[in-house]
């Protein structure tokens, strides 16, 4: 279940505690850098891609809204690492904003400069996986709160639901 923590600029930051029961944590962890796939089985996806801009690798990402808010993109970059904790394999995966003068704001779509997420997945100990994620954006403009309250309640399960299934097929896909 997401908590939210509102910060002093009024924004809400999101720390999300789950379980998928029948997908390891490495293939979370593969289902979630994959883009191309992720176009598949993300409904909010209108537009992902991945660049290199001066030698690093960029990811444009654009969010469908619902009517009548305009779409948000994003520009960041991302890490994965497989790491070894007290005896336990934990894949971490980092993500940040950044300015990329080759990757232009669009008009009618607001661009998010402030987003950072964590994501921590290890096993369960048996057949799935825990995981953590923290996640802030600023997403500019007015966000009505009953879509801040959707997100918090029901787009955040929805999402680990979506995710489950994504895992389950994502095999069967590559």
């Amino acid at each position: 279940l997401p908590f939210l923590f509102p910060q002093q600029s009024g924004l809400y930051e999101y720390k999300i505690f789950g379980g998928l029961d029948d997908c390891s944590p490495k293939l979370c962890a593969d289902v979630y850098m994959d883009l191309d796939f992720r176009k598949q089985w993300d409904q909010y996806v209108k537009e992902l891609y991945e660049e290199t801009y001066n030698g690093e690798k960029v990811i444009y990402w654009e969010v469908k809204y619902p009517f009548p808010l305009s779409n948000r993109d994003y520009v960041y970059i991302r890490e994965r690492r497989e790491m070894a904790v007290d005896g336990r394999k934990i894949w971490v995966v980092l993500a940040q904003s950044v300015s990329v003068p080759q990757c232009p704001e669009k008009p009618g779509v607001i661009r998010v400069k402030s987003y950072k997420q964590s994501l921590a997945i290890e096993s369960d100990g048996k057949t799935g996986s825990k995981v953590y994620m923290y996640y802030f954006d600023n997403p500019g403009g007015m966000i009505p709160s009953w879509l801040v309250n959707w997100a918090a309640k029901s787009g955040v399960p929805a999402f680990l639901k979506d995710m489950q299934k994504a895992c389950r097929s994502y095999s069967k896909s590559t």
